[in-house]
């Protein structure tokens, strides 16, 4: 396929928006529509990218015609069912994680990929940041050795209210599912057992939905290697997101607090800023990953972060809440 590549966004919030913007933006894509149940916002983001049409139904998106794909950037609890619609037009699909809180549900999601033969890359960016993709590499030339142990940081500075719920844990199965993925990804192996604890200690309202704020995860793979996750919701300093693979040889440290290359240093102190948030720290490899769907579509081969690399995530972090709530380490099933 070597005409652009033409895409719909399903979802026009905060990351949904994003995507419009990056997919406008690739010389390899074209932004043919986009949808959202707002008709106002839909409209505003449609004018602004060039996309060729709105929706406000997410049904009649994925029944375009002239689709070639679409970016689901819906709530989590109906990216499933969006899946599932997709498939069956014969889209390509992009969508974001966790693709669902349930195993069974992420199974229907997969069926119905497979069977309409289309392909589905799952939104784990931090598999496109250029740091973490370095570190891969000198891990697998053995840089560093064998890898023995992991170490997460996910610290989000506050928590997003709206997208939590009675019905689903969001700390474990939304924030942790990226160190899960990356924990399997930089380490070579599955997890073998887990163990979590934590705590509701800064936002009460969070107790009534089963949530936490602040988590511990630890981590045993089956080749031996340990691992350790710390989650936070309360990180006021800013977006604090780090990882730390320690081999036999060697280690590496991925990722830093500071946004900008400047250090101010005066008779008050030495400071510099940090990154606000998500969309700062990561929005080359947003951009990244999306070029990395448009062209594995284009060039028929299956995405590297598929449904089957999100379940194992999600597995884990269903793992880890079970470990929570009983206070027990949990052995995976594989």
């Amino acid at each position: 396929m070597s005409e652009q590549l033409k895409v719909g966004v399903a979802g026009l919030g905060l990351i949904g928006e994003v995507r419009a913007r990056n997919i406008a933006q690739l010389p390899t894509a074209r932004l043919r529509a986009v949808a959202s149940r707002r008709a106002e916002v839909a409209k505003e983001v449609a004018q602004r990218y060039s996309a060729d049409r709105f929706y406000t139904d997410y049904t009649d998106l994925f029944s375009d015609s002239e689709l070639d794909a679409v970016i689901i950037s819906t709530a989590v609890v109906d990216h499933v069912d969006h899946i599932i619609q997709a498939a069956a037009r014969g889209l390509h699909i992009f969508v974001e994680k966790p693709v669902a809180f349930a195993l069974a549900d992420i199974d229907r999601a997969a069926a119905a990929v497979a069977e309409a033969e289309v392909y589905c890359q799952v939104g784990f960016q931090r598999r496109f940041d250029p740091g973490y993709v370095a570190a891969r590499q000198q891990i697998e030339q053995g840089v560093i050795g064998r890898p023995v142990l992991f170490k997460g940081v996910s610290r989000d500075p506050f928590w997003p209210e709206k997208q939590d719920g009675p019905g689903y844990n969001t700390t474990f199965l939304d924030l942790g599912v990226h160190d899960f993925d990356l924990a399997r990804w930089l380490m070579g192996s599955e997890v073998r057992e887990i163990y979590a604890t934590g705590a509701t200690l800064v936002y009460p309202k969070l107790a009534e939905f089963g949530d936490l704020d602040n988590a511990v995860i630890s981590l045993v793979f089956e080749n031996g290697a340990l691992g350790c996750i710390d989650l936070s919701r309360n990180a006021r300093y800013g977006y604090d997101i780090r990882t730390e693979v320690l081999g036999d040889e060697g280690a590496l440290l991925i990722g830093d607090l500071q946004q900008t290359s400047l250090i101010t240093l005066t008779r008050q102190g030495v400071c510099h800023d940090v990154y606000p948030w998500y969309l700062d720290r990561f929005e080359e490899a947003f951009k990244i990953e999306l070029a990395t769907f448009v062209e594995t579509v284009q060039s028929g081969q299956p995405p590297e972060v598929g449904i089957d690399e999100a379940r194992r995530a999600t597995q884990i972090g269903l793992a880890a809440l079970e470990s929570w709530q009983s206070k027990q380490a949990v052995l995976m099933v594989t």
